[in-house]
């Protein structure tokens, strides 16, 4: 399955952005669908995951309350809504997609190109 991020963008801090990633290539709805991001110098981190039919979602914690991990399996498009956003928060955001419903990025086989948050201060 082929993946292509975008949305991204540079904010303030404590605006919102939605990211959107959109599938092709194969059967979306048999995918779980994660984001990861990566800062400047640090390992890529989770930040959330969805199953495959969209009812079960599960956030790392510093994003629990914020963002928003969603998934339209007609439009083979899964989304992150990031509300209140931090610096901390500034990363490529990556999506991806696999067949275990998991926080372990080596779980996931097919990896979008990423697109930047740059949150400002």
């Amino acid at each position: 399955v082929q993946l292509q991020a975008f949305g991204g963008g540079l904010v303030q801090a404590g605006d919102s952005l939605k990211l959107s990633c959109a599938a092709s290539g194969r059967t979306f709805s048999n995918y779980v669908m994660a984001w990861f991001r990566q800062a400047p110098g640090k390992e890529r981190e989770f930040v959330a995951a969805i199953s495959r039919g969209g009812g079960t979602t599960f956030y790392r914690d510093s994003v629990k309350g914020r963002f928003t991990i969603s998934r339209d399996n007609a439009k083979n498009t899964v989304y992150l809504q990031m509300n209140s956003l931090k610096p901390e928060g500034t990363a490529l955001y990556y999506c991806a997609a696999g067949s275990d419903y998991t926080r372990l990025p080596d779980t996931y086989s097919y990896w979008g190109q990423g697109t930047q948050v740059t949150v400002s201060s």
